[in-house]
């Protein structure tokens, strides 16, 4: 059984669950490679204004990646939910070449 992402949260609880057990702090970690292509189309939407769609699909799906792993890693320690979760992006670009990382963090919990 697969904790579905309605049951990630970023407060402190589970609005209208109470808490049974905390198990641990639980990470997962996303990294994406930005290429080449779409730096250049991201520059241009720079330049003349508006958003860059590849670039929100590519980080809209490492963040959708990142919690699904957040959910199987609580699930792995018996966990049913995970509370306080947290989103990191960094962003390293050097050569040619961008990569954006996503670290996904929370605190695994088991609901009565």
């Amino acid at each position: 059984m697969t904790i579905p992402l309605t049951n990630l949260t970023t407060t402190h609880s589970m609005p209208g669950q109470e808490i049974d057990a905390t198990l641990g702090i639980v990470t997962a970690e996303c990294v994406l490679g930005i290429n080449v292509f779409r730096d250049m189309l991201g520059g241009l939407r720079d330049i003349f204004g508006g958003r860059s769609g590849t670039h929100q699909k590519a980080l809209r799906q490492a963040r959708e990646t990142c919690l699904e792993e957040l959910a199987a890693r609580a699930e792995q320690l018996g966990g049913d939910a995970v509370i306080g979760v947290d989103l990191d992006f960094s962003e390293i670009s050097g050569g040619g070449k961008g990569m954006v990382f996503l670290v996904a963090s929370g605190t695994a919990v088991r609901l009565r």
